[in-house]
């Protein structure tokens, strides 16, 4: 027999807002579109992770479609699953794939979830970075009501900060030795944007 033992406070979102609905397409005002991921991104995706940056700060290397195709599949599938959301960031036409932004580890009982991004070198400097990341992080607070979201990254990663400080998080905390990258362990910076409280 199983037991459960009764909650005191109801989950913050309620189970299936996002699984019972269509992941959806958001836009910036820069001209930006910032939508689910298709199977046509996939050379997008591979020269992302051809880029050094991008594997340093993300610690992933792709070498083949297949590879890529497999990583834009899960994306939908953590979408039904409720854990985890992606977008590919584009150009207004939404073909040619820019960048990308995620909430991972959603966790719809506590309102949580942390915002992760990158931008393809041609096209940084351009604020596309903290435009997507400050659109996701008011869709996810405002429409799929989480409470607070935060963003994590290596000391020596200067760029993301300014991302993530533009974007309207405020830094919290330093994380001493908290994450393992290719060239060791980083200690991260901690950055939180919180939903208005009712």
């Amino acid at each position: 027999m199983i037991v459960v033992v009764p909650r005191l406070v109801v989950p913050v979102v309620p189970p299936g807002r996002m699984a019972n609905r269509e992941q959806p397409v958001l836009g910036t005002k820069d001209a930006v579109t910032i939508r689910p991921w298709v199977r046509t991104d996939a050379s997008g995706v591979m020269e992302a992770f051809d880029e050094p940056s991008i594997q340093q700060w993300h610690m992933r290397r792709l070498e083949t479609k297949r590879e890529a195709i497999a990583w834009i599949k899960e994306w939908h599938r953590r979408w039904r699953a409720e854990s985890d959301a992606s977008w590919a960031v584009t150009g207004d036409d939404g073909a040619n794939v820019l960048g990308y932004v995620a909430l991972r580890g959603v966790d719809l009982e506590f309102g949580f979830a942390e915002i992760t991004y990158w931008v393809l070198p041609p096209f940084r400097g351009r604020r596309i970075a903290t435009n997507a990341c400050s659109v996701v992080a008011g869709w996810a607070l405002a429409d799929l009501g989480l409470h607070r979201l935060e963003v994590r990254h290596s000391v020596d990663n200067p760029a993301s900060c300014r991302v993530a400080w533009n974007a309207g998080f405020e830094v919290e905390a330093t994380l001493r030795s908290a994450l393992l990258h290719a060239d060791g362990w980083h200690d991260m910076h901690l950055h939180s944007r919180i939903g208005e409280t009712s």
